[in-house]
Order: C-alpha cells, then structure tokens, then sequence
C-alpha cells in the first residue's frame, strides 16, 4: 500500500541567536547581541511570501533579553520583552498568509498562551530525560533540566497547542535513556494529545561560526542544493567526547518504540543530516519535517534537499510526498487554534482542512441535516430531491442517517437492477500521455519534451488488442491526454485500425474533453464529428472528463478543461447519434456537498432529457502523485465516506439510470465488494491495464481477472453476470450451492 510522506514549505526566521543556554552541541547560539530589527523581519517575510512559503518557522535562543543590549533594542522596537516581539512578528506573518510556527525553548504558560493566538504551531524539542546530561552536554544551560522542558510541554497541552517536540539522539546518552524520552512525551500526549510530532533527530558535530552568520551560510547551500542537486562542502568532523554514534539500526529502534508508543503522532526525521532517511522512511518514518527554502540555521552546512530532488526518490520506492501546514490537519480546528490563524488558514489553504460533513468553505444556504429523513424516503420513490436536500446527505455524518440511506439506496438498487452483479471483460488503452490541459488532479497527462511521457504507434496498439481478443475480452477502451499533434483523422485511424484487428470488439473511446478538442481543431460541430466516429467503428462514449459539474470546481481544479455546458453538449451530442455514452463524477477532491449536489442535478436532468446513460460510475480522487495530493493536502477519501457517496449517488438519480458501478481500480475490491450494499450493481471491468489511476498514486492494482469479480459477487451474497458494454448479459455465475 502507498504510503504519504509529508513536509512542510516553509523558510526560517532566526529573530534572535542571542541565548542564555550554553550547550555544547549548539552552534546556533550566541552570546552577543543578536535581534533582526523590524525592517529586516519585513524583509524576509515578503520574499517568505513571494516563494510560496507556507510555514514562518521562528527560531531563537532562549530568552535573548538576557542580554542587555538586546532589551534595549526590544525597548527600542517598542516591546517590553522578546515575546512581545515575536507575536508581532508572528502577526506581520499572518497578514501575508504565512502560518507561524515558533520554537523559543522553555517558556513559561502566559508566553505560551500569548503566542497561542498568532501561531499555528509551537515546539519544544525534550531532547532527553537523562539528568546526568546536566553535567556534561548540557552544563551550564538549566533549562535544558528535563524536568523544565516537560513543564513547558504539558502547559502547551492544557493550553491545546498543536505541539511538535522529540529527541536528541548522540549526546551521550544510553538507548535505555532515549526509550525513557519517548516514554516521557507519551505520557505527555496521552495527557492531552496535544503532540502532532516527534522529531528523531541524529545528532551531527558542529564547526564554530565566530564572526559569521549561519543563516546566511545556510541560505547560500540550501540555494547551490536546490540548483544544482550536488550538496558541497558538507563538514564531517570527529564525534566530540562527552557524544556517542549513532546507527542506522538505532534510529530503526526508535522509530519503531515511538510507532509502538504513539501510533496516531507522526514521526520526522531530519532528511539532511544523514543519507539513510530513504530507509528511515521505509522503516516507517512519515515525515521529513521542514525542507527550508533557505537552509538549516540549526546545521547551516547541512542543507535540506529540495522537495523535487526529495519526491523523486520516494518516487522510485513507492512513496508519495506531499506538503502539510506546520499544524496537523487534526487539529484544524477552533478547539486548538485562535481564530486569526484558522481565518488565515480558510482564506489561503482551506483545502488542508479535513472534510467534515459540511466541508471546508461556508455553504451559500445553511446545511439543514433535518431534511435528510424526508429526503431518504423521497429518493426511495424515485422522486428528485432538491439541491438542499441533496447537499444534507452529501454533508450527512450521524451514523444512524448514514445507515438508512444506505437501506434506501440497496433498496432502490434490488428495485432498478435486481440481484445480480455484472461485470465487463474489457481492456483499457491509454494510447498515450501527452497532454497540454494540466489538470491539478491529474498525475497522467505530461508535457510533450517530459522524460515520462510516452506515445503508443500501431505495432504496440495492435498487440494490445490482441492479448485483449485472447483474453476474451469484448470491449476495448480508448482514452489518452489532449495531444497537441493530433488531428481529427488520427483519432479516426486509432478506431479503423482497432476496428480491423479485432472487428467483434465494441469500442468504448475518447472522452467528451478529446471530442470536443477534435471539435476545435476540425471546426466541424460535434454532430459531424461523431458522425465520422461512428463511421469509424466508435460504439459508445465514456462519460469522462465530467470531474464536478459545477464551473466553480472546475476553475479550481482544471482551468483549462471544458466547461460544464460544453461537456453536456457533446455527451447530448452523443446520444443524438444514437450513441450510448456512461456518466462519471470524481469525488473527493476539494469540491463541497452543495457543489456534488449540482453535478447530481445535472446528470440526472441530462438523463431525463436523452435516456441515453448506460450507467453512473462514482470516482474517488486518487490524490497520491497529482498537485492537489501534493500541494494542497487533499487526502484519500476514507472509505466510510466513499460509501456514504455512493449510497447518495444512488439516491439522487432515482429511478433514472438504473446501472451504478463500484470502480475498484479507485476504492479496492474489498471495498468495492462492500459498496453492492450501497446500491452498486456493476463491479466495471478486468481493464487488464490503467494508467490514468495508477499514475496518480493507486495502490489497487490494473488488473483483475473475471473470476475475482465472481468470488467478490457471491462474497456478498450476489450471483454474478458478465455482460456486454451496452448491458447484454453473455454468461451467468450463480451462488454456489451450500454443502
């Protein structure tokens, strides 16, 4: 199964290196005056601001107002302590859409409170629980005492500060000590479950930089990385005395225990400061923590691959990177955030925020769950159901509500399609990638210079319908990107050239986006257009490229892609050709219940217009490997909604198509053998290969074969058919008779 590995855009601002501690691993800290004056700070936030940063990662030396010319210059700025200073820091941050997250060491509770209404996140690293640390690594810095940093921790949890803390591993202390410092933080998250992280940091020996800023030398190698790929000059001096090595096997354990002991926290570790992070993660590290637009200021020399360089690599062993805000998405909520940072966060990044029945955006109506009961029994009628009626139950989370829609839509199902489940034996062919659309779901289309794009000529073509004619299958589907290259009469030979290798199989081809862009590089409207496809051998038409048919979604996700009205001309089109066509809707990308209520009123309407929808096959957003998974926090619908989804989806079409389809390619067999209780008769096809879903992160597989579709029917309870394209049945699977 794919697994997501997070990080977070940001870029630090060092306000102050001014420290009262003197550890001896630390070549942050100074001890001379240090404090960005406010021009400075403004400075570096408009270029935070300017590179997309999401994250202002504030770190500092404790208390620098120790240092007396450090006051005068807060008195100076107009701050009577350097708290002040950093939430108006924190505040000039916010109003550019940059989310705070501060890390000034052992603060006391109002320091704590005060910063809770200007950031999005606070941190405090345990480091250890060893005491006998006090006398070598830690002499002469008291707040490095554990038991300070633990009362620093608990006061962030009853305050309800999404808290991101961990250790320090190679300091000297023993594995039994760094067990004992997990145990300790979670101890503290099972107090108040406050804990969004724990970093497991290696320790790595630092040179001195007297006279030099390390900011700026970590600007400066974070920069060369990301240029070039090539990390120079990283230092590799010996382990000082009072340190111990550190392993590859030792940092296994540990992510291990913290897995053990705090299964619900992620677990970061610094993808800089060794090379083994690739296997960390393997071992079941989630996150790489911040890869700082402008270096580590902790480690300067030390720079953190770009998040191309970093996706790249995960890339290869199966993993999907994507970008998080400083908070976790649990806790993007008004329990744990003020509501200064959450306004910012719902202007700027509202699609992290974690579907909650009525989404993530205010509804142009309130959502009135009070309509859902009539709804369910105006929908078991076949009846059409208003917009805010449909937007309740898309919005529906009481369990009990869920539970009788989902009767109503099996109901409806056993009404419209019987008992039996059907099948068809099929194969997909996505004769190539090449695509200038650019759609933000999408993790398929590619430039035509790509190194991964790809285009099929006849010999590979053919082959492929050969293995599908021995196969036995008797549909071929045809889909691909928007080539620019392409004519109308390369799409036309694509199908004469299917239609001569294997005449008995039924065409199933081109979205109603690759038909209406043959509309525009042939001038001809879409009934001469089809005419010539038909000709050719076109037999039907998926109803793709539907997403959400709603043009606000469609601006969000595809700017590029054709509108709603443009998409019901040519599927309309379609069916005045005497050609059937399915209908589609992609689900779980960042559209809202009111949105999927108006793409339900369109297809339905459609259908009552043309009678001309075989069947209606629900989508679920892949998000793994596409921009929306990687840049906007859009997650996997978990599988609870997907089949709340489906059940509404049922519902809402009444009476009106009869055949709704499970797509197991999207949401497994196993749940897709669950959602024939949801009102889904038709299980899709073997599709035999599939791009489109599996270049966007689906860990589902491309391939089933028709006795898996049998055994998940008759798991369920269901005998099985496998039928034709156009819903002729071919051969019957009934139940096996029970010994």
């Amino acid at each position: 199964m794919r697994r997501r590995v997070t990080f977070s855009r940001n870029l630090t601002l060092s306000l102050s290196r001014t420290c009262r501690c003197y550890c001896k691993y630390c070549a942050f800290a100074t001890h001379q005056a240090h404090l960005h004056p406010p021009d400075e700070v403004l400075e570096i936030l408009d270029g935070a601001a300017a590179r997309n940063v999401k994250e202002l990662l504030v770190l500092t030396g404790e208390r620098p107002e120790v240092n007396p010319e450090v006051a005068e210059r807060l008195r100076e700025y107009g701050h009577e302590d350097f708290t002040s200073y950093v939430v108006w820091s924190c505040e000039r941050a916010l109003e550019r859409g940059l989310l705070p997250h501060t890390n000034l060491g052992v603060l006391s509770r109002e320091d704590l409170a005060r910063l809770r209404e200007v950031t999005a996140s606070q941190g405090l690293m345990l480091e250890s629980v060893s005491e006998r640390l006090m006398e070598t690594v830690h002499a002469g810095s008291p707040t490095k005492h554990p038991a300070r940093r633990i009362e620093t921790i608990r006061a962030a949890g009853e305050l309800k500060i999404p808290f991101t803390s961990g250790i320090l591993v190679g300091i000297g202390e023993s594995e039994q000590e760094r067990m004992q410092s997990l145990e300790a933080l979670a101890q503290l998250h099972a107090e108040h479950g406050h804990i969004q992280e724990v970093i497991l940091q290696n320790f790595v020996p630092h040179q001195r930089y007297y006279g030099e800023e390390p900011a700026e030398i970590a600007d400066a190698a974070a920069r060369e990385y990301w240029r070039t790929g090539v990390a120079h000059g990283r230092p590799q001096l010996p382990l000082p005395d009072w340190a111990c090595p550190v392993s590859i096997e030792d940092m296994k354990r540990l992510i291990a225990e913290t897995r053990r002991l705090m299964p619900d926290v992620g677990i970061q570790i610094p993808p800089n400061l060794a090379d083994w992070w690739g296997e960390l993660v393997a071992a079941g590290a989630t996150d790489l923590g911040g890869l700082s637009a402008n270096g580590d200021h902790i480690s300067p020399e030390h720079p953190f691959p770009s998040p191309h360089q970093v996706r790249k690599e995960l890339q290869r062993d199966g993993f999907a990177l994507t970008e998080r805000l400083c908070v976790y998405p649990q806790y993007l909520d008004p329990e744990w955030l003020a509501q200064g940072v959450l306004d910012t966060i719902k202007v700027k990044y509202w699609s992290f925020i974690p579907r909650r029945g009525s989404g993530r955006t205010d509804p142009p109506a309130p959502i009135r769950p009070s309509l859902v009961p009539h709804a369910i029994e105006r929908a078991r009628d076949g009846r059409p159901l208003s917009p805010q009626e449909l937007t309740a139950m898309f919005a529906e989370t009481r369990p009990e509500a869920i539970e009788e829609m989902r009767a109503a839509a099996d109901e409806l199902r056993s009404e419209l399609a019987g008992e039996l489940v059907t099948f068809v034996v099929n194969r997909n062919i996505n004769i190539s990638n090449v695509c200038i659309v650019g759609c933000a779901f999408c993790g398929f289309g590619q430039g035509k210079r790509s190194p991964d794009a790809y285009e099929h000529d006849e010999a590979d073509f053919v082959s492929r319908i050969d293995e599908a004619v021995k196969y036995g299958a008797t549909e071929l589907c045809i889909q691909s990107g928007i080539h620019p290259d392409w004519t109308l009469e390369d799409y036309l030979g694509w199908l004469r050239l299917a239609k001569a290798t294997a005449p008995q199989l039924h065409l199933h081809a081109y979205s109603a986006m690759e038909i209406a862009h043959m509309c525009d590089i042939s001038g001809l409207p879409p009934s001469e257009v089809f005419a010539q496809l038909k000709e050719a051998g076109l037999g039907s038409t998926p109803g793709t490229a539907a997403e959400v048919l709603h043009d606000g979604v469609r601006a969000r996700i595809s700017p590029n892609k054709l509108p709603v009205a443009r998409w019901v001309e040519i599927i309309e089109a379609s069916h005045r050709a005497g050609l059937r066509s399915t209908a589609t809707v992609m689900f779980g990308l960042i559209e809202e219940p009111w949105e999927l209520a108006e793409h339900m009123r369109v297809i339905r309407e459609l259908q009552e217009r043309t009678g001309g929808i075989t069947e209606f096959v629900p989508l679920s957003f892949i998000p793994f490997q596409t921009l929306l998974g990687r840049t906007h926090g859009v997650e996997e619908i978990s599988r609870e909604e997907n089949l709340k989804h489906t059940a509404v989806f049922r519902l809402a079409l009444g009476r009106t198509i009869g055949s709704l389809q499970a797509s197991w390619v999207k949401m497994g067999l196993d749940a897709a053998t669950e959602a024939l209780r949801w009102g889904v008769n038709d299980l899709g096809g073997t599709l035999m290969e599939e791009s489109i879903s599996r270049l966007a992160g689906s860990y589902h597989g491309t391939r089933l074969d028709p006795d898996q579709l049998v055994a998940a029917a008759h798991e369920a309870g269901r005998p099985a058919a496998e039928r034709t394209t156009l819903y002729e049945i071919r051969r019957r699977y009934g139940l096996p008779v029970a010994a």
